[in-house]
């Protein structure tokens, strides 16, 4: 039996599911509501309740919505990387690895870094892998961020960065990045950045608008960094899903490496997010603090996985061609969807996201918008609210994922054109 909590618009309520006997399909058996309330939650994490994924992702189960919100892929990741984990298992590579990555695997990913940066780093200390690239940010910010200090974000933000920050006790700075190109409001940020600046939060290519920060933006924020001796940590987990201009990694800029954290994972890239594989690369001395962090956060990372993982970053480029193939291919299929059906769609230059404009159908916030979507139309799209510290500034604003396959991208459209209508 499974149950999932769902919390919308500040109404809580618990359902219960079972699932058949297939294993894959749920069945709801009753609902029910709770007391409002904030139980025995942390004070400092009483704000952020259930996550929107889990709130979106439960509320498609219960109407049988098509879950163009989340971002994992519907379909499976590349059999040479399976396979390599089923071999790992029975060569008997099922205890615990090395705390911070068995050697195969740390070596991978230095080559990797090399080959997509040009920086050589040190496999044995400078690399940590971790359980996924969510367990790198709070190893890193938890083992980097004292209480009181001042880190910046881009606003909208992936949810973790703001609660992982609250658990820190942090002293959260947001710079708001605004349709339609989601560029960096230059005066702004200077005016955030000072000698209270801890660290600023980036992500390229950025969740959830699909906008890639350009070198002159990135050379800025270098600037600001050396400037005010801040460091910089980096979510590249959608580096290989960049579709009009090259990623950059900050780290490679001057001065920067010796002051930069940055993130990756293995799931976005391969379509095995449920493998939560993920790692940061940083100088010795940063390292130090991701370390003592994650050896009490989750100590090591599933071991057959990581033997898996390191045949996976060995692929040839023609891999990474064929995904950005296939992405593009599924990006046209929902973007132009989109547009037909009425919506204002913003640039998307990386990642498997789309972000649009909901107000041409009369709806007054993104959560009212999207509770009508999946209710009636039977299509589910995050509201961008959630990802702001004011969520003002995120009402008009909802995330669609293209990480599905063809039909059902088609089929999400054809719901949305026969159902959806401007009011």
């Amino acid at each position: 039996m499974h149950v999932a909590e769902v919390i919308i618009l500040g109404k809580k309520e618990l359902w219960f599911q079972m699932r058949t006997t297939d294993g894959m399909n749920w069945m709801e058996l009753t609902f029910v509501s709770l007391s409002n309330g904030s139980g025995q939650v942390a004070k400092r994490l009483e704000k952020f309740k259930t996550t929107i994924f889990t709130q979106m992702s439960s509320l498609a189960i219960k109407h049988g919505a098509i879950n163009l919100g989340q971002g994992f892929p519907n379909f499976d990741g590349p059999d040479f990387v399976k396979e390599a984990a089923i071999q790992a298992i029975r060569d008997g590579n099922n205890q615990y690895a090395r705390g911070y990555g068995i050697p195969t695997f740390n070596s991978a990913i230095a080559e990797r870094f090399k080959k997509d940066s040009g920086l050589v780093v040190d496999p044995e200390t400078e690399v940590t892998v971790t359980s996924g690239c969510t367990e790198a940010i709070a190893a890193t910010i938890l083992g980097l961020i004292n209480p009181g200090d001042e880190v910046i974000l881009f606003a909208p933000f992936y949810d973790s960065y703001e609660a992982t920050l609250s658990m820190a006790g942090a002293n959260v700075k947001s710079v708001t990045l605004c349709p339609p190109d989601f560029s960096v409001p230059v005066d702004e940020l200077k005016s955030v950045f000072s000698k209270k600046t801890r660290a600023i939060m980036i992500n390229t290519p950025h969740n959830p608008t699909g906008k890639m920060f350009t070198r002159e933006e990135l050379e800025l924020i270098a600037t600001l960094c050396i400037e005010n001796d801040a460091l910089a940590f980096t979510d590249e987990v959608y580096d290989k899903l960049a579709f009009e201009v090259d990623h950059i990694s900050i780290a490679s800029l001057p001065g920067m490496y010796d002051r930069t954290v940055t993130m990756n994972s293995l799931g976005k890239t391969f379509s095995l997010t449920g493998w939560k594989i993920g790692w940061a690369i940083a100088p010795a001395h940063l390292t130090w603090g991701v370390r003592q962090a994650h050896a009490f956060l989750t100590f090591a990372t599933s071991t057959p996985m990581q033997w898996a993982a390191s045949v996976a970053l060995r692929a040839p480029d023609t891999y990474y061609e064929e995904l950005k193939k296939d992405y593009l291919a599924k990006k046209l299929i929902l973007v132009d969807g989109l547009k037909s059906v009425g919506f204002f769609v913003y640039p998307s230059s990386g990642t498997y996201f789309v972000v649009v404009d909901h107000t041409p159908f009369g709806f007054e916030n993104d959560i009212e918008f999207c509770e009508y979507l999946i209710q009636e139309v039977g299509v589910v799209a995050i509201p961008t609210s959630v990802f702001y510290l004011n969520p003002e500034e995120g009402k008009n604003l909802v995330r669609f994922t293209f990480s599905k396959d063809e039909a059902t991208l088609r089929a999400a459209v054809e719901r949305m054109k026969l159902k959806l209508k401007r009011r």
